[in-house]
């Protein structure tokens, strides 16, 4: 950690404006703590790498009334709405694309008055003393609070402060194909009602209905999303310099995949997958329209020093498989957020260690399980 003071720069609070919070990430466990730190009265500074507008091809299983919960009903509603579903429909697993929640999470924290999001504000180090923590911004800026949360993901800058014995993710030994259908490209296809799971020796598909990009659930106008866990192709991966050694460094983009790769999988879907897998993907595929993303591991030991803390993919990263990396990243900010509401700036540290009392082992647990699935796939 740095040994000098840092000097302080307005971070988009007004000066003396109360307990303040930096935010390192703005993906969805960076956004959804932010907001529920400002539900409980801490003004959030977010410093997110990217630009506003994100895209990926995941899926995932939300619970509304975990967000009505978590977000109150008024962010909430503008998560949901963003959904094409009501507050009022509470029932769980809806699925709905990482993208989508994204952008309603957004909207939510840019319309909330605690919380100010700087975009293109990569951090290359952080560092604390006794009475406050900071992020430098790689554009000159250090941004000072009373603690600090990394949620910056599987390759956190903030991990390596909180626990630099074991800073980093490993490599799980397979990889992740990702691509998402509109119903009207696919011709008569029987629709599936729900998740579907197809095992094929060393390859597993997973796959969804989705909404379509208006949030409709109307016939016609629905989405297909797939997730294609692949444990054959781990050297092409390892060619594109996006695992090195036990590490991932990056995903690959749709760009970034070569074109006898593409082949590949269109052939390959019709001989291991059934309709209307096999017609999803083949239109993925021919719109090179997928991601392709080598899956990491990271147990961790710790989630807190001091006034810095972790969440989401930067504390714990289990596999997709287990289904649950959304939920731990929500029960993360839930935590923090009840942990911290009645802390002034010279208790935050002792707020921080309850939140790591609560969230450890649970977290510890999630990774584990998923780690038995990992062993035994990336071995078949």
């Amino acid at each position: 950690m740095p040994s000098s003071e840092p000097a302080p720069v307005e971070t988009g609070t007004a000066a003396g404006a109360g307990r303040r919070a930096v935010v390192v990430g703005a993906s969805l466990a960076g956004l959804m703590s932010s907001l529920a730190l400002a539900d409980s009265g801490w003004h959030v500074t977010v410093l997110e790498r990217a630009g506003a507008r994100r895209c990926s091809g995941a899926a995932l299983a939300v619970d509304p009334a975990d967000l009505v919960r978590l977000l109150g009903p008024t962010a909430s509603a503008t998560v949901l709405s963003r959904l094409g579903t009501d507050v009022s429909d509470v029932s769980a697993g809806l699925p709905a694309t990482w993208q989508a929640l994204h952008t309603g999470l957004q909207a939510a924290a840019d319309a909330h008055h605690r919380i100010v999001l700087h975009h293109h504000s990569p951090v290359v180090d952080v560092g604390q003393d006794e009475e406050r923590a900071w992020a430098i911004d790689a554009s000159g800026p250090t941004h000072t609070a009373d603690f600090l949360v990394g949620a910056d993901g599987y390759r956190s800058v903030v991990r390596s402060a909180v626990s630099p014995d074991k800073p980093d993710a490993r490599f799980a030994g397979y990889v992740l194909w990702l691509g998402v259908a509109a119903e009207r490209d696919l011709g008569l296809v029987r629709w599936p009602s729900g998740l579907d799971i197809r095992d094929s020796g060393d390859h597993l598909l997973l796959g969804y209905p989705l909404p379509g990009v208006d949030g409709s659930r109307t016939p016609g106008n629905r989405r297909l999303g797939w997730a294609w866990y692949d444990a054959t192709r781990n050297q092409m991966f390892r060619r594109a310099g996006a695992v090195v050694g036990s590490g991932v460094r990056y995903s690959l983009r749709p760009a970034d995949i070569p074109e006898r790769t593409y082949a590949e999988l269109a052939a390959e879907a019709g001989r291991r997958w059934p309709a209307p897998w096999a017609q999803a993907i083949g239109n993925s595929v021919a719109r090179h329209d997928v991601t392709a993303t080598p899956i990491s591991e990271y147990l961790p030991d710790r989630l807190v020093r001091g006034r810095l803390a972790l969440v989401g993919d930067a504390a714990h990263v289990p596999t997709p498989m287990t289904g649950s990396g959304f939920a731990a990243s929500l029960a993360d900010a839930e935590a923090l957020a009840h942990a911290l509401a009645e802390c002034d700036s010279a208790r935050a540290p002792d707020g921080l260690r309850a939140y790591e009392k609560r969230r450890l082992a649970p977290a510890r647990s999630l990774v584990l399980s998923g780690q038995q699935f990992s062993r035994s796939f990336a071995g078949r």
